[in-house]
């Protein structure tokens, strides 16, 4: 077997998980370092040497480390093909303008989400006005979202980065009120649930992360063998 070529530097259930299923759907050899959330690893000098932002995935190559999840998405498929559309595709505008969107508009928000205190600081009521305007804005998104996705039989980079996106609303935060957000009222977004569902890449995912049997349709809390998914 070949030696890894990269290490994804991770922590259960968090955005390395994105990252994750692209390495298994590309078949690359790589291993995996634990970023224990729990003693703020993600904010020690070693990890702020890979991600300065102070923020989880960083993923490892040969030409230097690499963090942003779009990014690092973005790379690995110029890289090694299969998951976007070759630059000179006519195909490549369409791939990157929702890649952007995925990470530029609703990964932050999704962050808003679980972190309201980050961003207005720890008044209870603040905290549960941005909330409630952030879920409003989450749907507004996945409804441009649900109306444009196109399925495919085999995942790009545009389901791995959604995919984990959508289990996480499902779970996160766990004190928040489940009712607010149906996969199933997402025809399109749930079938590309279903698919990934499907492939080793999720099968994998589900063992090194402990995910549950339904990751995206019907997730559950994980149950990770090492480190947090807080």
């Amino acid at each position: 077997m070949a030696a890894p070529r990269y290490i994804l530097h991770y922590a259960p259930d968090n955005a390395s998980l994105v990252v994750r299923l692209a390495l298994e759907e590309l078949s690359l050899p790589y291993r995996t370092h634990l970023v224990d959330r729990r003693t703020a690893a993600q904010r020690a000098p070693a990890h702020l040497a890979l991600n300065p932002a102070g923020l989880i995935p960083a993923l490892e190559t040969p030409e230097g480390p690499l963090f942003e999840t779009g990014a690092i998405l973005l790379w690995l498929a110029d890289r090694h093909g299969h998951l976007a559309p070759a630059p000179n595709s006519p195909a490549r505008g369409t791939t990157l303008k929702w890649l952007f969107y995925l990470s530029n508009t609703l990964h932050p928000a999704l962050r808003m989400l679980f972190y309201p205190s980050a961003y207005v600081g720890p008044g209870a009521d603040d905290q549960a006005r941005l909330r409630d305007r952030t879920r409003a804005n989450i749907l507004r998104c996945l409804e441009i979202l649900d109306s444009h996705w196109t399925p495919g039989e085999a995942p790009s980079v545009l389901d791995l980065y959604l995919g984990p996106m959508l289990r996480w609303l499902q779970l996160y935060p766990r004190d928040s009120d489940p009712g607010w957000f149906a996969l199933a009222s997402f025809p399109r977004l749930h079938h590309m649930s279903l698919m990934l569902e499907t492939r080793a890449s999720t099968r994998a995912a589900q063992a090194a992360e402990g995910l549950g049997p339904t990751p995206f349709t019907a997730p559950q809390a994980p149950t990770p063998s090492e480190g947090s998914a807080l």
